[in-house]
């Protein structure tokens, strides 16, 4: 099979496409180091059952100057595009047919930094999102589970330098996690492209 083949993920009520080696793997390698040292990392404090709460990772988001975000009960404002997450951004709407005016980048420092279970179904986001999740550098376990549920129902290993697209009616009948592990696991840097159809 060839390394760009695409990989359907055959979920009910889902459209994902899973993509491995979607980026080569000395160009990701490039990538991630120049990421890992261009951010201004944050690690913004949510509310929760009455106390502030840090999120268990680092956390930035670009955009479009319009393209304000929120998620978690925050309003983030985008830091504008450097040249290089407009070149990537480039590629990954070439891939997915549409513009993208957004990229929430998160950076898992290594096996305690996770991210709960969600959909990425804000309004601004519109009726059939679309995500492209870009993963440079440590492999992490991506759970789908169905709203309403607590089992997981599908495991994806995210890989350095895969793109797994989820659109269509996803969001509305799924969510998703990257779990905390014991496993010894290199620093992972995530980034989801997304269209913002009505600002915060």
């Amino acid at each position: 099979m060839s390394l760009f083949a695409e990989c359907p993920l055959t979920l009910a009520d889902a459209e994902l496409r899973y993509l491995p080696g979607w980026v080569a793997a000395a160009e990701a390698d490039q990538w991630l180091q120049a990421l890992l040292a261009q951010t201004p990392w944050e690690q913004p404090q949510v509310f929760l059952h009455g106390r502030h709460y840090p999120v268990p990772r680092l956390v930035a988001w670009y955009g479009d100057q319009e393209a304000r975000y929120r998620y978690s009960g925050l309003i983030h404002t985008p830091l504008p595009w450097t040249p290089l997450l407009t070149e990537i951004r480039r590629r990954v709407a070439a891939e997915c047919g549409q513009p993208l005016n957004g990229a929430l980048l998160n950076y898992y420092r290594d096996g305690q930094d996770s991210m709960g279970w969600h959909s990425d179904d804000e309004p601004e986001l519109g009726e059939q999102p679309l995500v492209a999740s870009l993963n440079l550098g440590g492999a992490r376990r991506f759970d789908l589970r169905r709203k309403g549920s607590t089992r997981i129902e599908h495991s994806l290993q995210l890989e350095h330098g895969a793109l797994l697209v989820m659109a269509g009616a996803t969001q509305h009948y799924w969510q998703h996690q990257v779990a905390k592990t014991r496993s010894p696991c290199a620093p992972r840097l995530n980034l989801t492209f997304r269209l913002i159809r009505s600002p915060a």
